[in-house]
């Protein structure tokens, strides 16, 4: 492995002081090396929880502020890939800073750990990959981790043992691993940041548009890498405008617009059953395709098969049963359902957008 060059800072062998937006102080221990600290909690244990979360920014003097968020309650359990999804401006970015602590919010609460968010406890047990990340670009990804470990206090051997299992984890190719981080592509920075945000080998990641910008190949990677990280153990809340991801990837989604929930379940729940169907049937003669014009069952005839369509569960039926007792031949029935965009563009709209 290629050697770090050592940063001109101390080794963090002592607990470190950590001031928030605040200027309150806390101290912080050194994390514990990696791997030393099993995850505790079973699968499907909630672990962060909002309830009527309301952040309403307020200038100075004005007599009315914007409401950003109001009243989100929703919950993120241990182990799942958990979707936050919305158009510009419905509350995203807000959400993502209040649950990083990094704003409070005007009224509601939030739980992460049974703790608040600003609690430096929780900070040890969280990761956060921002929305384009950027790192001292005369750094190689090495070095980058070696930055990040020393914050939080690994010693130099846990620190070196780290970094190569992160790099394999997240996909960047060795060769590439010792050049520096501004002769990078996105996709390379977008593996650097995931590595960095698993550093303290987080039990919650927060993720900001992991695949915007990213080519097929690359997104197709960090989304495998995803997938890698929660089939470890770890939880994952996933910010993102791809809903094709979203829906790929996740578990649960929430749906924001304008602020406020429109949508909140898992994937099928959003998605619903198939609402329409294409049957492909063979062996039906003029007379059957004429009385099935006549019982107004919709139909095409395409190179030697007949493909009926059908907008329900019940027409289904109707169109199986019209096939056999005509004496044809069912080859295949497909059913297409909604997408999680389709979902998304009929929430958003019924919201007044």
């Amino acid at each position: 492995m290629p050697q770090t060059q050592e940063q001109p800072t101390q080794e963090m062998s002592q607990p470190s002081s950590i001031s928030d937006s605040t200027g309150e102080t806390a101290v912080s221990e050194p994390a514990a090396a990696p791997g030393s600290s099993p995850i505790t909690g079973e699968a499907g244990e909630v672990i962060l929880e909002t309830h009527n979360l309301r952040k309403e920014y307020r200038p100075m003097f004005a007599r009315q502020g914007k409401v950003a968020l109001n009243s989100l309650s929703i919950d993120v359990k241990r182990g799942e890939i958990f979707g936050l999804v919305g158009p510009n401006g419905s509350g995203k970015t807000t959400t993502l800073k209040l649950l990083l602590g990094l704003i409070k919010p005007t009224s509601g609460s939030i739980q992460i750990f049974g703790h608040g968010p600003r609690d430096v406890a929780v900070k040890k047990r969280i990761g956060f990959l921002p929305d384009g990340p950027y790192f001292y670009d005369h750094l190689n990804s090495y070095e980058v981790l070696d930055f990040y470990g020393r914050l939080f206090g690994y010693d130099k051997a846990q620190r070196e043992a780290r970094k190569e299992e992160l790099l394999d984890m997240v996909g960047l190719n060795p060769a590439d691993r010792s050049r520096q981080i501004r002769t990078y592509s996105k996709g390379m920075m977008q593996r650097v940041g995931l590595a960095q945000a698993l550093i303290n080998d987080p039990e919650l990641l927060f993720l900001d548009e992991p695949t915007t910008g990213l080519d097929p190949i690359g997104a197709r990677a960090m989304k495998d890498a995803i997938l890698n990280v929660r089939d470890r153990g770890k939880t994952v809340l996933l910010c993102s405008h791809l809903l094709a991801d979203v829906q790929a990837i996740c578990d649960r989604v929430a749906i924001l617009s304008e602020g406020e929930l429109v949508k909140f379940g898992t994937v099928p729940e959003l998605v619903g059953p198939s609402q329409e169907f294409e049957v492909f049937a063979a062996n039906l003669n003029d007379a059957a395709l004429k009385s099935a014009q006549e019982r107004g069952l919709g139909y095409n005839a395409e190179d030697g098969y007949v493909r009926f369509t059908a907008n329900s569960s019940e027409q289904l039926d109707k169109v199986l049963g019209f096939i056999r007792d005509a004496g044809g031949q069912t080859i295949d029935v497909k059913g297409h359902s909604e997408t999680l965009e389709d979902v998304f563009v009929r929430s958003v709209r019924s919201d007044g957008r």
